[in-house]
């Protein structure tokens, strides 16, 4: 299964739970695309000991996940982009709602 997961909240719990979803599809062997828009953008300054999303979402890149996030988010809050993953538009949104099997929001 190909699975799409966007993270619009800066919820540290949610943003952490939803790379423990794609960490666990990536064991399953489906292929799992993440894009951080809105408040999403912001989740690694936001990352603690409890609800370490940071560290989940570096586990994620390193079984083979993708992480995009909005340029436009981004920009709006003087970020220049997140450490690990590329900035990116509503073309590559619309591109991962399109292409993927299966998309959820968190």
């Amino acid at each position: 299964m190909k699975l799409g997961v966007i993270i619009s909240s800066d919820d540290i719990e949610t943003v952490w739970n939803a790379f423990r979803l794609g960490n666990f599809a990536r064991k399953e062997g489906d292929d799992v695309s993440v894009f951080l828009v809105a408040k999403g953008v912001e989740y690694e300054s936001k990352s603690t000991e409890k609800f370490p999303a940071k560290s989940e979402a570096e586990k994620f890149l390193a079984a083979g996940g993708n992480i995009l996030a909005c340029g436009t988010c981004l920009q709006s809050r003087n970020k220049p982009g997140v450490n690990i993953c590329p900035i990116s538009s509503l073309k590559d949104l619309y591109e991962l709602i399109r292409d993927n099997d299966k998309v959820v929001s968190f």
